[in-house]
């Protein structure tokens, strides 16, 4: 018992101290960064033109991807658990392509369609709409980078919920909307929910992807995490400190949204 006991510790120690490594000790640093110089330089910082707009662009595209994201994936996974037709298996394993393919190499596949020499260049130049190095294109590429999360959080949900509930309701009249909207969707609703804090989540640290499709002008195409990086290359510490912090804790309120949803989703099924 003593051995089982000495064993336990030890992993124990071994698992804080990796966690304390690798999250708790870079927190603890930006938080120091951040009040470095006083509360006060940590306001003036955040309190600054570009922050503001940096940081009202990310919400937008973040709030943008969102909805879409929400919209289509809840489409997709009904398309894909309550369908069957040519090519569902290539289009259920096209769904996890942002997961394996890097953000940067997205951002420069959005540039080969809509660039200069694009594919669609000629569409979206008659259309006298910039993509690249401009807002449309960020928000390709945080669509692509999000598309997957209310997808795969959808789907085994929906493949669990049983089909008689939906023939009933048709059977009593009720139209495919009306069948979706009061039958399926509350019984999905955990997972929809879920997936929508992930894609949150995601959208709100994305940096690759938006990184090259943007072009980083300040006061125009520059995101929260794009600030950061200029920060930190200009040598404004407290600056990329400080827009750090906020984002750090607007993931840590996003972490306990999910814990709570877990949580619910466990007693409320």
């Amino acid at each position: 018992m003593s051995e089982r006991s000495w064993g336990r510790r030890l992993l124990i120690g071994i698992v804080l101290g990796y966690v304390g490594i690798l999250i708790l000790a870079p927190v603890a640093a930006i938080i120091v960064g951040a009040f470095e110089r006083g509360v006060r330089d940590f306001i003036a910082a955040l309190s600054q033109p570009d922050v503001l707009h940096a940081f009202g662009l990310t919400l937008g595209l973040s709030t943008v991807a969102v909805v879409l994201n929400t919209v289509f994936g809840v489409a997709i996974a009904w398309v894909l658990v309550r369908h069957r037709f040519a090519g569902r298996r290539f289009v259920n394993g096209l769904v996890d392509l942002p997961f394996v393919v890097s953000p940067v190499i997205a951002g420069y596949m959005i540039i080969l369609l809509f660039g200069r020499r694009g594919w669609f260049a000629p569409l979206v130049q008659a259309a006298g709409i910039k993509v690249v190095f401009a807002v449309p294109g960020m928000l390709l590429a945080t669509l692509f980078v999000s598309l997957p999360f209310v997808i795969r959080e959808v789907m085994p949900v929906l493949q669990a919920f049983e089909v008689e509930q939906e023939q009933a309701a048709q059977t009593l009249g009720a139209s495919p909307w009306q069948t979706f909207w009061r039958v399926t969707l509350p019984g999905i609703r955990w997972g929809v929910l879920y997936g929508v804090t992930l894609t949150l989540a995601r959208t709100l640290g994305e940096f690759g992807a938006v990184f090259v499709v943007s072009g980083a002008v300040t006061g125009l195409t520059e995101t929260a995490t794009l600030y950061i990086f200029r920060a930190m290359d200009e040598r404004q510490y407290v600056g990329a400190y400080a827009a750090s912090l906020v984002l750090a804790a607007v993931s840590f309120v996003i972490l306990i949204g999910m814990e709570w949803l877990r949580r619910r989703r466990g007693s409320n099924p």
